[in-house]
């Protein structure tokens, strides 16, 4: 295959190798050529010059981090529909990896790619010695390197200029000569040139470096030397090929581990959608990374933390590369909803690879230059900081177990260059050994200082998006309603399964009857305040709780909405679907899932609560949510199973708390959408202006009249003492078969049945609500109603004939517990 190509190198760094390569570029591209730029070696902020160069990716060649065998593939899959290849070089010539005697060095690259070499050489401090230094980097070498051409650069003088090219002679051809001209030169920082994109000037500077060059180099001579370089016999590098290697049993790049788990295909990973950080403060990232994502079947959107507040709509995986963070500090802390929703979505198991930048973002907190720290995402418990050195090295690492990208005993090579340190790292276990410890890495996430190319590794792309492709989290719009089936005994759906009391049923009748004008809430709402001694207005009718979610979700630009769980998701499905990313606090089970108010963070200004929760049927002390009340904040108590009144906030006005309830399930209505919202007058005005118009049904408002009687009340804490009854019975039916359940105060209960055992239970012909959309919960868990004593008899039942409390097989490990499952009908 024949590709035109020259390697553009240096006797050392800063004799102007970028500027001379990245103003070729750019002179060739505007004289008319398709040019692709290369770098050799693993920098990132040089291929990103030679893109707005280009106006195609840049691209690396670096044998450590791909090896030697893909470099010319990879040259020729950058170069593709090009006609011309100019690769920068790094350092000096026969500069490379520490110890390995040349390896990885320009001089190396350009003899694996057989690429002829032109020399940049600064030749401001010196004249008839240059042409020593040339000669010697011409034959220091064996065999020498093909170098074709000179380019000189800072001449001091024409006459300077013409002291060095006479002294070179007819040695070598002097392609051009440039004058010293800082204006051309990028502006450099700590980790070395500031990025293109973070230059608004960058595309002007080019121009100008681009019309020097012209100027100053003979093009016609350049594109003459880079089509005399040989032919290459490899084949280009192809992602798809590589992704179906790595899952090919026996596959090059493929272990046994991996092996085992991997979808068959080119595309399993079909259904993934990866947002991939951009923008200033993230630049840093290899172009083969997308395409081999989207090679194995994943949809790439792009996310720019600078700007955008909300991961990108679907989001199944998240890659954060690398770049600047401690440089825009101030500004990706001041974006909080992104921070929230990226915590949030990590916390619930959303596939994660975060490498050097995109690990200090996901940290506590990180300081810059100067200026305190700054708060991060907060998904890793470290604090980053400036460190005193430069870390700029290769590494070979070694993974110490298995994790969302690489498998135990599993060695990648890649390379660290950051100028910052953790402290208190203590989440997980380490991504890497380098020989120490370094990084963190999970089943979902995989953050570390190392940067890894995953041409060369193609096996961690696949990984990533088959985990991407695989990860659903919580679907926070499921309700038991889908468990409940056609055939199956219900006891997902948590309403009364009893007969509604009659004089309901006339009141919905005759709701029929008169609904020939558009309904009028107010009769309702007086009857609603009557019922729990307050004013008129302090109340408003709704059309269900689900109604009330969604006003409360568009009543202000909430800056720091929280939900607390697990509970009712609706809340969560409100706010994300007004524009907001709530965050989350998430009670766990080692605290019986019981609300500490220091858990709220200081600055929500909106907590959403269910009392009792849904799932767990924990009740809080009224006392603790009243706690959680202050200026500036709205407290939104959801008080769906609170039938029995203990520790209710609907009878007395607390200023900042919002009290929802709902008729659906003791009064066995799910089909009317009846409920109402108790709380400020200010505040049930400024929802009411929210609400459409006759948004409350006739039948939803004679519902709401005819439960707000004594009467009522009456049927109300018989039908409460009834489900107590019932709970009781099956939570010690449950504790009996040495099934562990969470103590409620609900008509439901939830029970740790195992994984897996949801599935079981319906085929032996029973529903049961599953827990894993409920945040904090997994497939361990289900969700139990209390029913009639022959129902729950019937279950008990069955339970008590498949479970193995009676059969000890081997316990499921999770979170620190040994679960059994139960066990299908087949094994029995």
């Amino acid at each position: 295959m024949s590709l035109p190509r020259l390697m553009v190198a240096a006797p050392a760094s800063g004799h102007g190798k970028t500027t001379v390569a990245t103003g070729l570029m750019a002179a060739l591209a505007r004289a008319g050529h398709t040019v692709s730029g290369h770098k050799v070696g693993p920098d990132y902020i040089d291929p990103g010059y030679h893109a707005l160069a280009t106006g195609r990716p840049g691209r690396n060649l670096d044998p450590h981090l791909v090896g030697e065998k893909r470099l010319v593939p990879l040259l020729l899959h950058g170069a593709a529909g090009a006609d011309l290849a100019v690769i920068e070089g790094v350092m000096g010539l026969y500069d490379g990896q520490i110890g390995g005697d040349g390896f990885a060095s320009t001089a190396h690259v350009a003899a694996v790619t057989r690429t002829p070499v032109i020399l940049v050489v600064d030749i401001s401090s010196a004249s008839r010695t240059i042409a020593a230094t040339i000669h010697g980097l011409m034959t220091w070498a064996q065999p020498p390197v093909d170098v074709v051409g000179v380019i000189l650069n800072k001449a001091g003088s024409e006459r300077h200029a013409e002291e060095v090219v006479r002294s070179i002679g007819d040695r070598l051809p002097v392609l051009g000569t440039l004058q010293r001209d800082d204006g051309i030169e990028a502006p450099s920082r700590h980790l070395g040139l500031v990025p293109a994109a973070e230059r608004a000037d960058a595309a002007a500077a080019l121009d100008r470096l681009a019309a020097q060059i012209a100027g100053a180099v003979d093009l016609e001579r350049v594109v003459r030397l880079a089509s005399a370089a040989p032919d290459l016999r490899e084949t280009p590098w192809d992602p798809s090929v590589e992704v179906v290697r790595c899952e090919r049993p026996g596959g090059a790049s493929e272990t046994p581990a991996f092996r085992s788990g991997l979808p068959s295909g080119g595309n399993g990973a079909k259904g993934a959608r990866i947002a991939v950080a951009g923008g200033r403060a993230f630049t840093f990232r290899y172009a083969e990374t997308v395409e081999l994502l989207r090679a194995a079947g994943a949809e790439i959107v792009e996310l720019d933390p600078l700007i955008d507040t909300r991961l990108p709509e679907g989001t199944t995986g998240l890659y954060l590369g690398g770049g600047f963070p401690e440089m825009h500090a101030a500004e990706l802390g001041a974006n909080e909803r992104l921070r929230r929703d990226i915590r949030t979505s990590i916390g619930r198991g959303l596939p994660t690879v975060a490498e050097c930048a995109g690990l200090l973002y996901l940290c506590e907190s990180v300081r810059g230059p100067e200026g305190p720290a700054v708060p991060m995402v907060g998904a890793i418990a470290a604090a980053a900081e400036m460190a005193p050195r430069l870390t700029l090295s290769y590494r070979t690492a070694t993974t110490p177990t298995d994790n969302l990208l690489s498998r135990a005993g599993e060695q990648v090579t890649g390379h660290e260059f950051h100028r910052t340190h953790l402290t208190g790292v203590d989440d997980g276990d380490p991504a890497w050994l380098m020989p120490d410890p370094a990084g963190v890495a999970t089943s979902t996430l995989h953050a570390s200082y190392l940067h890894t190319h995953w041409a060369g590794h193609p096996q961690l792309a696949q990984r990533f998006a088959a985990a991407a492709a695989a990860y659903a989290g919580p679907d926070l719009r499921h309700h038991g309603d889908r468990e409940a089936t056609p055939g199956l005994v219900d006891l997902a759906v948590n309403v009364f399964d009893g007969p509604r009391p009659r004089w309901l049923d006339r009141a919905l009748a005759d709701s029929i009857t008169d609904s020939d004008s558009y309904p009028d809430a107010s009769a309702a709402e007086t009857a609603v305040a009557r019922r729990h001694g307050r004013g008129t207005g302090d109340v408003l009718a709704t059309a269900g709780a689900a109604e009330a979610f969604t006003l409360v979700a568009r009543l202000r630009p909430w800056r720091h909405a929280v939900v607390v769980h697990p509970q009712f998701t609706e809340p969560e499905v409100a706010l994300r679907t007004a524009g907001h990313a709530p965050g989350q606090v998430v009670l766990t089970h080692d605290d019986g899932f019981r609300l500490d108010p220091r858990q709220v963070p200081d600055d929500a200004d909106l907590v959403v609560i269910g009392n009792p929760t849904n799932p767990t049927g924990v009740r809080h002390p009224a006392s603790a949510i009243t706690s959680l009340a202050r200026v500036g904040r709205l407290v939104v108590v959801d008080e769906a199973f609170l039938d029995d009144e203990v520790e209710t906030l609907a009878d007395e006005r607390v200023p900042g708390i919002v009290v929802l309830r709902s008729l659906t399930k003791i009064w066995s209505i799910p089909g009317i959408r009846a409920g109402y919202l108790l709380t400020e007058p200010h505040l049930v005005a400024d929802l009411r202006a929210l609400q459409t118009p006759w948004s409350v049904s006739a039948p939803a408002i004679a519902a709401l009249v005819a439960t707000s009687t004594e009467t009522a009340r009456d049927e109300a804490r018989r039908r409460a003492e009834e489900l107590a009854h019932r709970r009781d019975h099956l939570a010690q039916g449950l504790e009996e078969l040495g099934i562990e359940t969470v103590p409620s105060t609900a008509p439901f209960v939830l029970a740790r049945t195992g994984r897996g055992s949801r599935e079981v239970l319906r085929s032996l012909g029973f529903a049961v609500r599953r827990a894993d959309t409920f945040p904090g919960l997994d497939d361990s868990w289900v969700r139990i109603s209390a029913r009639r004593t022959p129902v729950t008899d019937d279950l008990l039942g069955a339970l008590r004939s498949t479970h193995p409390v009676l059969r000890k097989p081997v316990g499921i490990r999770h979170s620190g517990a040994t679960v059994t499952p139960l066990q299908s009908t087949k094994e029995r």
